[in-house]
């Protein structure tokens, strides 16, 4: 068994294709194709079932995938390790983020770490808090920024903590637009533009039910910038984070009784990542 056989694999797993595991790893699909074969006669089994549609794991490659990352990460951590001798002169880290994020500039961050440490390569994947959590835990990401409504995983650390708080995003006109505080009670039966597949709203929804408020969810969106766009139209209010409204230039106003926020955490797995790019970065990000 090879590691790139095994990178070849997760590909596939990623993609769910085999045209898009071949772009993503630089290789011509048959290539690609015979790395898997050799690897289910290696292995003894097939490891995906294969559909006009789509290509799906069997039991096989489903019990191979956990495992699979675990090695990978393992090497990428070894290679990291040789790269300290050099100075970070090269190496790979890989770091996660909600879409939400208002407490860091990411980009900014990451782009003065690139400019001190040139020959690592960055990778930064953007989901939701239970994926984000599960791929610190398994080794496919080396730190995350996540928001979620408990305690984190009990395999992960959190190296940096933020409140964010949220507020109600609204448009010129609506009957709150002039309100610098508005109690949870005043929205009940207020149309709402949701942010559609968020952690954020999954726990917007169980405090508004926690306190029996009611909220006529009119229009959903996936992503920040687009939901702003919609309540501007006139669509319907939202519940944002409050840097994300004060940029918007919208109306918006803190919410009481109760107040909404919520708890940011920088994560990573163990006192430390065993990763010297990602050590490099999490003291970048915390120093």
């Amino acid at each position: 068994m090879e590691l790139r056989q095994l990178e070849h694999f997760l590909a596939v797993v990623r993609s769910g294709s085999f045209t898009g595991a071949a772009r993503e790893v630089h290789v011509v699909q048959s290539a690609l194709s015979t790395s898997i074969r050799k690897l289910e006669t290696e292995l003894g089994a097939p490891l995906f079932e294969r559909t006009t549609r789509r290509v799906l794991l069997t039991e096989a490659g489903r019990a191979l995938e956990p495992m699979a990352h675990r090695i990978v990460a393992d090497v990428v951590a070894a290679r990291g390790e040789v790269a300290t001798v050099a100075g970070l002169s090269r190496g790979r880290v890989a770091i996660g983020t909600i879409q939400t994020l208002t407490e860091v500039d990411l980009p900014g961050e990451l782009g003065t770490f690139q400019r001190r440490h040139p020959g690592v390569r960055i990778h930064v994947r953007q989901g939701l808090v239970p994926d984000l959590m599960a791929a610190v835990g398994n080794g496919e990401l080396d730190l995350a920024y996540l928001a979620p409504e408990g305690p984190l995983a009990e395999e992960l650390v959190s190296f940096a903590q933020w409140r964010q708080k949220l507020v109600l995003l609204g448009y010129p006109g609506h009957r709150l637009a002039q309100r610098r505080r508005v109690r949870l009670a005043e929205l009940d039966g207020e149309p709402f533009v949701d942010f559609s597949g968020s952690g954020l709203q999954d726990m917007i929804g169980r405090r508004f039910a926690d306190a029996g408020v009611r909220r006529d969810r009119v229009c959903e969106a996936t992503h920040v910038p687009l939901l702003v766009e919609l309540v501007a139209a006139g669509l319907g209010v939202s519940i944002v984070p409050e840097p994300v409204a004060a940029r918007s230039g919208l109306p918006h106003a803190r919410i009481e009784q109760p107040s909404l926020s919520r708890p940011i955490h920088l994560a990573g797995r163990g006192a430390e990542p065993v990763n010297p790019a990602a050590r490099a970065l999490l003291q970048h990000l915390t120093g």
